[in-house]
């Protein structure tokens, strides 16, 4: 089973203003817990332990608090997004390892669901991601990045997804086997060597890219992403809304 959990973190979570202004966006606080510890507790409950982190915005003070962490340094964050951020830890997916993005409130059983599914690539999907929506007037359905599947395969991830066709919201956790891995390395250098400095997908520049453009991009090539799914057991963190929602409602989307 996979035993390394890689964190994508560099961003500053400008949404996330004011709580962001002087820590980074995981060291928010939900019932007195950073959204980092969340984390942390979900993966030693499910008995992942080897941590990546991949800092950017004051990353010193994330080395400082936690110094078990393996730690890679995106120092060009204000200039990339989450894809760019991931494959900084590229030298940690030998073995296979299952990542997160960490502005997310989830529980163990999310995590055990993901790693335990036999797929070499498999996303988290919240089959109740439009409970969550029914209170988040900041963060429409239509900004949500859903999933389409068919017999157990991921057929398209992607926000423009109707949100009535979607058969979940992809939580932002995923799992890649060491055969997973690597053709994961093996698309983005692909993709990187035709696209860097040029438009990918929908984004304007290939250095600007979320993750789910290289996951559609791999599906779209023939690679089968499976899906694991939870009925509820995670909230996104992504603006103050988000953020006050987290404090009142999070036990709530436990089971």
């Amino acid at each position: 089973m996979t035993k390394k959990a890689i964190i994508i973190a560099a961003g500053r979570g400008r949404r996330l203003m004011p709580t962001t202004a002087d820590t980074p966006k995981c060291f928010a606080e939900v019932h007195g817990r950073r959204l980092l510890d969340h984390a942390l507790e979900a993966f030693t409950q499910a008995g992942i332990t080897d941590v990546c982190f991949i800092g950017g915005y004051q990353i010193e003070k994330v080395k400082r608090d936690y110094p078990q962490f393996t730690f890679r340094h995106n120092a060009g964050w204000e200039h990339n997004n989450i894809l760019l951020s991931l494959m900084y830890a590229e030298d940690q997916m030998n073995d296979g390892f299952i990542c997160c993005y960490s502005d997310i409130l989830f529980t163990a059983d999310v995590v055990r669901r993901t790693v335990t599914h036999p797929g070499d690539c498999v996303l988290s999907v919240d089959t109740r991601w439009l409970e969550r929506y029914q209170h988040r007037t900041q963060h429409p359905p239509d900004d949500g990045e859903k999933v389409t599947v068919s017999n157990g395969v991921v057929t398209r991830v992607h926000r423009a997804i109707p949100p009535p066709t979607a058969h979940g919201e992809y939580t932002g956790i995923a799992k890649f086997s060491p055969a997973g891995a690597a053709q994961l390395r093996e698309h983005f250098a692909r993709a990187k060597a035709k696209y860097a400095g040029k438009p990918f997908r929908e984004a304007a520049a290939f250095e600007k890219a979320y993750l789910i453009l290289l996951f559609q991009e791999m599906i779209e090539a023939g690679v089968k992403f499976a899906h694991a799914d939870t009925p509820g057991n995670y909230m996104e963190v992504d603006t103050q809304e988000d953020f006050e929602l987290a404090r009142r409602f999070w036990p709530d989307f436990r089971q």
